[in-house]
Order: C-alpha cells, then structure tokens, then sequence
C-alpha cells in the first residue's frame, strides 16, 4: 500500500505598511517580497500625509524600503535593519505563520 502525500498549503497573510511623509508627492513599497518592482506596490495617501499599503504574503524573512520621491529610506518604524549590497540598510521584517 503506497502513501499519498498531502501538500500543506502555506497560509498567506495580510500585513500593512504605513509611512507618515507629508510632503511625498509618490511613496513605493519595495521589498523582495516583490522582486524590488517599483510598479508592484505604489502606496496610496489618506491626504493629510499618511500613506499606506496592504500586501497579502507567505510567512518568512523580508527586506524592504520606501521610495519616496526617488529617494531610498528605511522605515523609521522599525528598528530592525540589515546591511545591502549598496552600503546602506534596508529594514527587516519576520512574518511568522498564523
């Protein structure tokens, strides 16, 4: 008698990033959680300067920044960083599973 092997799926999860920049005219979320993509996630502003962005991804280990305006940046919200291949930080993030 053969086993049948049963194929968990991995549950994705919601998980909202948010940035106070009042002055940004264009905020993007990049991270590779989408490949660096700047056309992946634009984050969208509630007007008074708070921009935000929802994303549904798998539990794991990611790097992001924001791009506002063409200019790089950690998010100032999260202390945990790690160093990148261009002598900066990118912020870091562990999404563990429900």
């Amino acid at each position: 008698m053969s086993k049948v092997k049963t194929k968990q799926k991995i549950k994705r999860r919601k998980v909202t990033f948010s940035l106070e920049a009042t002055d940004a005219n264009e905020v993007i979320l990049m991270g590779d959680f989408n490949d660096w993509n700047p056309k992946r996630h634009p984050m969208k502003t509630d007007g008074n300067g708070v921009w935000d962005k929802t994303v549904i991804i798998p539990p794991g280990k990611y790097e992001y920044k924001f791009l506002i305006d063409g200019n790089w940046i950690e998010d100032p919200q999260n202390d945990q960083t790690c160093p990148n291949c261009f002598g900066t930080l990118n912020s870091v993030f562990n999404l563990t599973a429900p």
